[in-house]
């Protein structure tokens, strides 16, 4: 057996700097001010008191959830919870996450440093205050350390959004991330002349690393309304009354796998076989009885990063961009305090965040699409050939360099007035295209197909007059289906020609429907379940198309009905399906889709985004008699820049996780009735609200 080297699990105390705590001198003299929203409004004197009172705040609002997110981001969720997070552990210690997470924290500037280690501070101050709100369970993670919420930030940006587990090894086309839309609408397409910004993604609703949490954060330098997810010490969305930024997830490739050919003694690589490097690592998993094992496994590496075994049986090295990029906290934090577009372009210069779409827009008028992300360079391939396991056997597949800012599609100041982005890749960010794919390498992005959502994230940009403010709320609240629009002008005289009864009076239900997803719509049902039997594997498969996607089309494909008998089978499926489902064909949308959080249970409205719904709303399983959202609307955000500011919002689903909040489900109402609340940005409008305030 040879000698191995064994590294702990454990992000070791002797790796980190010591702790701030809540007595911090830099974290004293601010305030939070709760509105009636749960919403933290953070007034502080010190950039550290920021970061101090954002930790206190998100600890109150979702404190279980926190720090179960920094055990799991720790790697020692099963030393505290038990063997059902061993496999989460492991792939973290594998892939040296502790590790690099401490050094991370060591390479932040001493400012921002202590910001993090405000951040944990503020956290443990709640902890240590309010204990006995805080699941028991999860007291074991206490204290936080800024180390920890540098471990959390490089999880979620590097192991979950760029490289899972279930992404290397099982699937490379599993989305674990979710969606989102995004528009930024210039002066010369707006009614006001002001620019306009729309942020909204999409991701689960059940509480993970994925939910977020909105927040107002005051102090130097610095006064930015917005949201982000929990556990992360900035805001991903936000704006100041100058400019704002959101995000969308991209397609970029930030990793790469390898197939590496087993020789004996190791693999081979450039005609020679090379022996693994070996170090031995561990992890403790708590028992049911209360004790802990210690598992111990072999880490393999080699020439392009740690090695892992597949399901199928293949053996494969990982490399991931950016870990030498230890800045993607404080280019968030960057792009919060620029005050114009030169400011906001130095910090987005720095490719820090690994991934997703920049959208944006200011008070100059400025508006700009960007497909950020930390992209290695290949000498050759598509995207294709990069999304999948490469040749390990040679070094012409082992990159060594990544694209800069320069070469990153973007499209600044369209003479469209608009652009957009809804997970689509960038070349229909605004319309007239502006982006020539055959201009970047092939592996930037696939030419298409565009999905049915971003085509309807289009053509309400692009359609109609100038957009107010009152349109802009409109466009985006609309549940109508660009698929039903396609479909149904061919399909219901197919029904109605039939000699089937059943069939004609599906095409009378579908006929009688406007095509839009709202709580009283009678034909809905039938048309979304007729839909996923005509394009299953979620709303994307257009073999049933008679005329499937076409770059040279990208707003009008795909479209029309390939085979009439075919789609009329299914049809006559679906209502039997239907019926089956939800207990008649014709039982109102709202009835079924329910928007249920606790006591609240109020009819739903938005649609699956593959059938062209831009408000989206995947809808789970029936349960109980009911349906109710799994994914879709969350944070939504509306921006115009004009003297006074206009900004309305929503959490569709709360502002806290915690227990017996009256803010789990407060804003259920607003997303019913699709209307959005006012978010108070002045002190003078928050202090009307104020439900709470609370010193440090």
């Amino acid at each position: 057996m040879r000698n191995l080297v064994i590294v702990s699990a454990v992000i070791a105390a002797g790796l980190a700097a010591p702790a701030a705590t809540s007595k911090t001198p830099v974290a004293k003299g601010g305030e939070i001010l709760w509105d009636s929203f749960g919403v933290p409004h953070v007034y502080a004197k010190t950039e550290a008191g920021i970061f101090h009172g954002f930790g206190y705040a998100q600890a109150q609002s979702h404190g279980n959830l926190l720090l179960h997110l920094y055990g799991e981001a720790r790697a020692r969720a099963a030393e505290y919870w038990g063997d059902k997070y061993a496999a989460s552990d492991k792939w973290l210690i594998a892939n040296d996450v502790p590790e690099r997470s401490a050094r991370w924290y060591a390479q932040q500037t001493p400012q921002f440093r202590a910001d993090l280690d405000a951040f944990a501070a503020g956290i443990n101050a709640y902890a240590e205050a309010h204990r006995e709100t805080l699941d028991p369970t999860v007291l074991q993670v206490l204290p936080i350390r800024g180390v920890d919420v540098m471990a959390h930030a490089h999880r979620l940006m590097n192991y979950v959004y760029i490289a899972s587990e279930q992404k290397v090894l099982a699937n490379p086309e599993a989305n674990e991330a979710g969606g989102s839309n995004a528009w930024a609408v210039a002066p010369s397409r707006s009614a006001s002349g002001k620019t306009l910004l729309l942020a909204n993604p999409h991701l689960p609703w059940s509480p993970s690393l994925l939910t977020y949490y909105e927040a107002h954060l005051n102090g130097p330098g610095l006064s930015l309304y917005g949201a982000t997810q929990v556990g992360l010490p900035i805001l991903r969305f936000g704006f100041n009354d100058q400019l704002g930024f959101t995000n969308t997830v991209n397609t970029i490739l930030g990793f790469t796998a390898y197939n590496l050919k087993l020789a004996d003694g190791g693999y081979s690589f450039d005609g020679k076989t090379l022996p693994f490097k070996t170090v031995g690592k561990s992890f403790k998993v708590r028992q049911p009885d209360g004790t802990l094992k210690t598992v111990a496994f072999e880490q393999r590496s080699s020439v392009q990063g740690p090695v892992f075994a597949t399901p199928d049986g293949r053996t494969i090295a990982l490399k991931v961009a950016g870990l030498d990029r230890p800045g993607v906290l404080s280019q968030y934090y960057e792009m919060g305090r620029a005050r114009d577009w030169a400011q906001f372009q130095t910090a987005v210069r720095r490719v820090q965040v690994p991934m997703f779409n920049i959208v944006y827009g200011d008070r100059a008028g400025h508006i700009l699409y960007l497909d950020n992300g930390i992209l290695p360079k290949h000498p050759d391939g598509d995207f294709r050939t990069w999304s999948r396991p490469v040749a390990g056997d040679t070094s012409k597949t082992l990159w060594t360099e990544v694209h800069g800012y320069d070469d990153l599609p973007k499209v600044l100041d369209p003479a469209s007035g608009f652009v957009q982005n809804a997970n689509d890749p960038p070349w229909v960010s605004t319309w007239p295209q502006v982006l020539d794919p055959a201009k970047f390498p092939a592996y930037v992005a696939v030419r298409g197909p565009m999905s049915q959502r971003a085509q309807m994230s289009v053509k309400l940009l692009a359609e109609g007059p100038k957009i107010s403010f009152d349109d802009f709320v409109a466009k985006k609240v609309t549940t109508r289906s660009l698929m039903a629009d396609r479909l149904l002008p061919e399909l219901v005289p197919l029904a109605e020609a039939s000699d089937d009864p059943e069939l004609k009076s599906a095409a009378a239900l579908l006929k009688g429907w406007d095509h839009r997803f709202e709580p009283d719509a009678r034909g809905a049902l039938l048309f979304e379940t007729w839909a996923l039997l005509f394009s299953p594997t979620n709303f994307t498969t257009l073999k049933n198309y008679r005329e499937t996607w076409s770059a040279e089309r990208p707003l009008e494909t795909p479209t029309g009905l390939k085979d009439p008998a075919a789609v009329l089978a299914m049809l006559k499926a679906a209502v039997a399906k239907t019926r089956t489902l939800y207990g008649a064909v014709d039982r109102p949308f709202g009835e079924v889709s329910r928007f249920h959080l606790g006591a609240v249970d109020l009819p739903g409205n938005g649609g699956f985004g593959n059938t062209g719904v831009f408000r989206t709303m995947t809808w789970g399983p029936m349960k109980n008699g009911q349906r109710t959202p799994v994914h879709g609307e969350t944070w939504v955000s509306m921006v115009e820049f004009g003297t006074p500011m206009k900004a309305v919002g929503l959490m569709s689903y709360g502002n806290s996780s915690q227990p017996g909040s009256k803010h789990e489900s407060d804003q259920l109402s607003y997303l019913a009735n699709k209307t959005f609340r006012t978010l108070w940005t002045m002190r003078g409008e928050v202090e009307k609200h104020v439900e709470e305030t609370t010193k440090f």
